[in-house]
């Protein structure tokens, strides 16, 4: 510990009571007395029971489903640190909600990542530790530090425990190549990419693979996998065209409307996903491997803590 703070705090929000529990276990810690409950209108209360002035507090919570909930429980969480004078007030978001829409696309679109960043800001948060943003330049939404980790190298290392060969690692569209050629770096495998078309409206979409993939065990990566429609006919088209398997691969998983049905129907094998968002048991399948962020986030708060570099945590 570096001094500046009297101590560390971890609060926890409902969205992902498992995976704080266990990021306190690394840190062998408890979880903060405090409660989030809902009044009968739907309104959020917080309740602190110990004091957290001049402590260094980490608050985490995923912006996952449901979305409004969650995030107005960070809001809440943060505020209520900020009015129990916290030295610092560090949000710990292992999923980032509202980021897909970071841009314009077309006219009087709202940039809703720009304006959750604004709001963690308006709540007094100092710091945001989190994963895999759906795009990277969302980091400067914040006017505060950011650590993004990434969710690669633990995905990367759980397929190079497999020993599987003829692996090539496949991005379901133009938008998911960086992401996949990372992971074809770290497996030393090749790079496909699939090629997606709809010639005119109301018309299945035309696939077409760039890349050899016939009698190859194929992975499919991307940050998150929601509705589940471009992995799954991702996967179909893939095996119809020569591949001997299929796998998946997402640091988040959604698993919104019709996805898990579109998943078990699918020609995917397995998928593997990251614990950044707590899938309910009636969502689970047994073809779904979840492997753990925990250690890593315990590592970078404890980093962040003692005033220590981050980013190596991957080097």
């Amino acid at each position: 510990m570096d001094g500046k703070f009297k101590e560390m705090k971890i609060i926890a929000g409902n969205s992902n009571i498992k995976l704080a529990k266990e990021i306190a276990d690394h840190l062998e810690m408890n979880l903060t007395d405090a409660s989030l409950k809902t009044f009968s209108d739907g309104e959020i209360s917080f309740n602190l029971n110990e004091t957290v002035r001049g402590a260094d507090v980490f608050v985490i919570q995923s912006t996952s489903y449901p979305v409004n909930n969650n995030l107005m429980e960070l809001l809440i969480s943060i505020d209520a640190m900020k009015r129990a004078s916290a030295g610092r007030i560090n949000a710990v978001i292992p999923y980032y909600g509202y980021a897909r829409q970071d841009r314009k696309a077309k006219s009087r679109d709202p940039i809703t990542a720009k304006l959750v960043a604004d709001l963690i800001t308006v709540a007094g948060a100092d710091r945001v530790i989190t994963m895999d943003l759906h795009a990277t330049q969302i980091q400067g939404f914040f006017d505060m530090p950011v650590d993004h980790l990434l969710g690669l190298p633990i995905i990367a290392e759980y397929y190079k425990s497999l020993n599987r060969d003829d692996l090539v690692v496949v991005s379901p569209d133009a938008g998911s190549v960086p992401r996949s050629r990372k992971l074809a770096e770290m497996l030393n495998s090749p790079l496909a990419i699939i090629d997606k078309r709809r010639p005119k409206a109301n018309v299945s979409e035309v696939m077409n693979i760039i890349g050899d993939i016939k009698d190859k065990n194929c992975i499919l990566v991307d940050d998150m996998i929601d509705t589940a429609g471009t992995i799954c006919n991702g996967a179909n088209a893939l095996k119809q065209m020569g591949a001997k398997s299929v796998f998946a691969a997402c640091t988040h998983a959604v698993l919104s409307g019709p996805a898990v049905q579109r998943i078990k129907d699918s020609a995917i094998e397995e998928l593997v996903t990251l614990n950044t968002i707590d899938i309910p048991d009636e969502k689970f399948l047994d073809m779904f491997k979840v492997l753990s962020v925990g250690p890593i986030f315990a590592k970078a708060i404890e980093r962040v803590h003692n005033s220590e570099s981050v980013s190596t945590l991957f080097d």
